[in-house]
């Protein structure tokens, strides 16, 4: 049963208190009340790896299965334009743990661990009574074991010492989501609960029959800047299948959380680290890369099937999550803002711009973005380097295809993006009539204002955040035509103040 906020306040703080709370405009989530309080929602943040933003029937492709993601957006709110900081994995991870921007974690390469020094919204849910747990893929560096209570293994699940696995668990199927229920069913039963629940789906490598039904070729929808041949098709088919996959365990967290009667009080927020694992898409500043489903379930207080096209970003999950819980939050260094209101109100704005980043991916790249609903302004620091897809899209059946049709100069030019260099040292673009972003409009004389204004909310943030680019470039550990590992490859990488890379440049940013 829907119940409004005020009116759940309202049943738990005295006429005095509750009229206090309304006429001074006091956050509906952070209030306190000397009469009994109803318990704190239980939190679940379930973060997908590599899925497009678009990638389901709630954002408009219909031809995967996604019936438990759309079943969160059909009860929930989901939100237009919702965007991560960079579109990197475990740099984005670190974005949303910290809410800060990449370049402000000091985790901002690929595979660099957040530093211990680090504060995080999980432990601020610990210390205020929630048992906080994670499941899945970690990807966040060991400083960050101890900020929750439980990380979810077979061995974690040992019955006692000495006497093996707890024999009910079910098989590793190389999701990412097989130790999701038990973790949930871990929880004490006295303490309101935080779960990080990180699947490995949709990334790759990818294999076929993974699903009882899989997807086929003939549904795959392919944006024109990728070639459309049987190779290209298969490959999304078994993207799609994963996404799917990662759906089914998205539903029986769902069930499990209806059969135990606790639904309506747990908030559910879904969202993805980075866009798909294909050329153009990931570690692009494009919204392939930086944009997210973003898709908050909270029945007690939300309005089913409620659409919001506010600007949100990574770095609003953290101030959020803790607002919700009623814990203050200003002494806390968060980049981001409280969007708590939105869910409500879902033509609330709290912000004009999203920020984003491309730093280190297997190659070096170093971009800054800035978007607003309608437009988005690209840097690139590094214009003598081709728009490279990751390592991994580069053993694709995708790219292989890419080559080919290179070879025979059967690309068009929007396909060409990730082989040409010198690559543009600014992008403009106008996502309402471009929403491939196909069309730099840089050179326009019709859109010269709006390149001046996106140009100085770029300049403004950086400067504001201390954002520099570093003199020293971290250079590629694989090869950008066939992926593979250069002899210069370092596993584990080791951290940002573990080697020299960050002696920072001592002109403005925007013209070095």
């Amino acid at each position: 049963m829907l119940v409004d906020i005020k009116d759940r306040i309202k049943n738990t703080c005295s006429p005095a208190t509750f009229g206090l709370i309304v006429t001074s405009g006091i956050s509906v989530f952070a209030f306190s009340c000397n009469q009994k309080e109803e318990p704190k929602p239980n939190i679940i943040f379930i973060i997908a790896d590599d899925m497009n933003w678009d990638d389901c029937d709630t954002y408009g492709n219909p031809n995967i299965r996604t019936p438990n993601i759309d079943r969160l957006a059909g009860n929930g709110i989901h939100f237009t334009n919702a965007f991560l900081t960079t579109s990197s994995c475990s740099p984005s991870r670190a974005s949303l743990i910290t809410g800060m921007y990449p370049h402000q974690t000091d985790a901002e390469q690929l595979h660099w661990p957040i530093p211990a020094d680090k504060i995080t919204f999980v432990e601020k849910l610990g210390d205020a009574g929630y048992w906080t747990a994670q499941a899945g893929k970690w990807h966040l560096g060991n400083a960050m074991m101890d900020r929750f209570d439980f990380l979810a293994s077979e061995e974690a699940f040992a019955v006692t010492a000495g006497e093996g696995i707890r024999p009910d668990l079910p098989p590793d199927d190389g999701s990412g989501c097989h130790l999701w229920i038990p973790t949930l069913n871990h929880r004490p039963g006295d303490k309101p609960f935080f779960l990080w629940l990180a699947a490995i789906d949709p990334h790759r490598p990818y294999q076929e029959n993974i699903i009882a039904t899989p997807h086929s070729p003939d549904d795959v929808i392919i944006p024109p800047y990728i070639p459309d041949t049987p190779e290209v098709r298969k490959d999304f088919a078994l993207y799609y299948d994963e996404i799917s996959r990662m759906d089914d365990y998205i539903g029986q967290i769902m069930d499990e959380l209806e059969r135990q009667g606790i639904i309506e009080n747990t908030v559910i927020l879904f969202v993805s680290d980075n866009g798909r694992p294909f050329p153009r898409d990931k570690t692009t500043m494009y919204d392939g890369g930086i944009k997210t489903p973003f898709i908050f379930h909270w029945p007690e207080v939300v309005e089913p099937g409620t659409v919001s096209s506010s600007l949100v970003s990574a770095v609003d999950v953290a101030p959020t999550f803790l607002s919700i819980a009623g814990i203050e939050s200003d002494g806390i260094f968060f980049a981001g803002e409280d969007f708590s209101r939105i869910l409500t109100d879902p033509e609330k704005e709290i912000r004009e711009y999203i920020f984003a980043q491309a730093h280190w991916h297997d190659h070096e790249r170093m971009y800054r973005a800035v978007r607003d609903k309608r437009y988005k302004y690209i840097r690139n620091f590094y214009p003598d380097l081709p728009n490279t897809p990751p390592a991994d899209a580069l053993t694709s059946m995708t790219f292989k295809s890419m080559l080919e049709l290179k070879e025979r100069g059967e690309l068009n030019e929007y396909q060409m993006n990730v082989f040409v260099s010198p690559t543009p040292g600014e992008e403009l673009y106008d996502l309402e009539n471009d929403p491939f972003e196909l069309y730099n409009l840089v050179e326009d004389p019709d859109y010269a204002n709006i390149l001046e204004r996106m140009r100085g909310a770029l300049g403004e943030f950086m400067e504001s955040t201390n954002d520099r680019i570093p003199e020293t470039r971290t250079p590629d550990e694989f090869d950008r035509i066939t992926g593979e590992p250069l002899p210069n490859r370092q596993w584990p990488r080791p951290g940002k103040y573990d080697q020299e890379v960050f002696d920072e440049a001592e002109e403005d940013p925007m013209v070095n």
